[in-house]
């Protein structure tokens, strides 16, 4: 019988966090979740969309992000929406709060995955783009993509 790895497995990735924000720094943490959020998520169905981190009390919860109930269970049901707590250490969760009070940042989520065996999240500070901004960072990526593309093919006619 085959085992299935799920040491580092990818479950889900915010695309229009790079999109919408210009990211900073980054921090891993790991999420408070019950039984069937786990089980959930060992099916690859979550949603990062307009995730983000509040803090409070010293603690940082990660609101918005969706997992959505699984079908047939009803012993195990949990809130999709609910939000969650995020395991950072003290230090991190400080260096997020002055980003946030002195900076004007948010802190949103990039990415869920599981490591080891463990659900975690990869947190990113984060500045608004303009719309103008936006427009500018399509424009390098698809100049960036170009340039890669000529320099294949010209790889490619070099060595024939």
């Amino acid at each position: 019988m085959a085992v299935k790895d799920t040491r580092n497995k990818l479950i889900a990735r915010n695309k229009r966090a790079s999109y919408d924000y210009e990211l900073g720094d980054r921090f891993e943490a790991g999420l408070v979740l019950v039984g069937s959020e786990v089980k959930t998520l060992r099916e690859a169905t979550a949603d990062l969309t307009d995730t983000w981190v509040a803090i409070s009390g010293g603690e940082a919860y990660l609101h918005g992000m969706n997992i959505p109930e699984r079908k047939g269970h009803l012993a195990y049901v949990h809130t999709p929406k609910r939000p969650r707590k995020l395991l950072l250490h003290a230090a991190e969760i400080e260096e997020m709060q002055r980003a946030i009070d002195r900076d004007g940042m948010t802190a949103v989520a990039t990415s869920l995955y599981f490591k080891d065996g463990r659900a975690k999240v990869e947190l990113a500070l984060a500045r608004g783009r303009k719309k103008g901004d936006r427009r500018e960072a399509i424009k390098e990526k698809d100049a960036d993509r170009e340039a890669r593309s000529a320099i294949a093919n010209a790889r490619k006619g070099a060595y024939r």
